[in-house]
């Protein structure tokens, strides 16, 4: 299985130009859907970690053909997020609010194959960045440990 460039290109341009509503809806989402994730914010500036993320998306978007570069920075990124208490179980959690701030933000234009591709995107983004974090692989589904996450990014 292969991802959908062409529809996660074309869908996150839409949110580019939404990105304050995008990260204000993610955030109030997370914390609201999620409240145990707050202490991994206590120390943190909202702002400056709203800009990271969203950087982290359009670095994700632009380098969809570079799957070389993805992987790499992908799971160094895992490896960060562990000295920041991030667990294997928030990563569903942040996954779940992604889409709902994505359905929000793109209204009509999140289509079934729109919240496909996004999907089939995050787990991607998910197992590099837990396997850079050295977490058990258990912690997939069977159809994630079955993938070759490179061919996936193809």
């Amino acid at each position: 299985m292969a991802l959908n460039i062409e529809l996660l290109e074309s869908s996150f341009s839409r949110i580019k130009a939404q990105e304050a509503n995008f990260m204000n809806y993610f955030y109030l989402t997370l914390f609201a859907d999620y409240p145990q994730v707050k202490p991994l914010f206590v120390n943190t500036s909202m702002k400056k970690q709203a800009k990271q993320l969203f950087k982290s998306l359009v670095f994700v978007v632009e380098n969809l053909h570079c799957p070389d570069v993805l992987t790499k920075s992908l799971k160094a990124l895992g490896t960060r997020h562990i000295q920041y208490g991030v667990q294997p179980e928030h990563y569903p959690m942040v996954g779940s609010t992604l889409l709902k701030a994505f359905a929000i933000c793109l209204d009509s234009a999140w289509t079934p194959n729109t919240e496909q591709a996004w999907s089939e995107a995050y787990a991607v983004i998910t197992e590099l960045m837990l396997s850079g974090a050295e977490y058990p692989i258990e912690i997939l589904t069977p159809q994630q440990n079955d993938r070759t996450v490179l061919s996936d990014l193809n």
